[in-house]
């Protein structure tokens, strides 16, 4: 009986255990509004120059939805400011929040020559 309540308590100081980290990380991530006061627009290209990301931080990209999106791509896609036929992550919203994940992490919006306006962005994350 014993070994029961000692492996009971084992796995509860476990599970308080894993929320104690995660929410460390969480309270750790930054929040970042792509385009500062400007919002998601023209030009944003060069954007990210400059700022260190952490996987988890989180980027908030402002539009007018009617006008714009973004989407999500691979590194081919950013370079060809490319939509994928099918499997891309697309917002709408225009008060879209995104996770970064670790490594770069590729937007576009796909709105016909917006991409090629510098409506794009290439965000490395640590």
């Amino acid at each position: 009986m014993a070994q029961g309540r000692g492996s009971a308590v084992t796995v509860v100081v476990a599970l308080l255990l894993v929320c104690v980290l995660f929410n460390a990380r969480v309270a750790d991530s930054a929040v970042y509004s792509v385009g500062d006061s400007s919002g998601w627009s023209f030009n944003t290209d060069s954007w990210s120059t400059g700022k260190r990301f952490k996987a988890g931080d989180v980027l908030v990209f402002k539009y007018d939805a009617t006008a714009h999106d973004v989407v999500a791509v691979s590194a081919a896609g950013y370079r060809a400011c490319a939509k994928p036929a099918s499997g891309a992550r697309v917002y709408k919203s225009g008060a879209d929040r995104v996770t970064l994940a670790r490594g770069t992490n590729y937007f576009i919006c796909s709105a016909p020559g917006h991409c090629q306006s510098g409506m794009k962005i290439a965000v490395t994350a640590a």
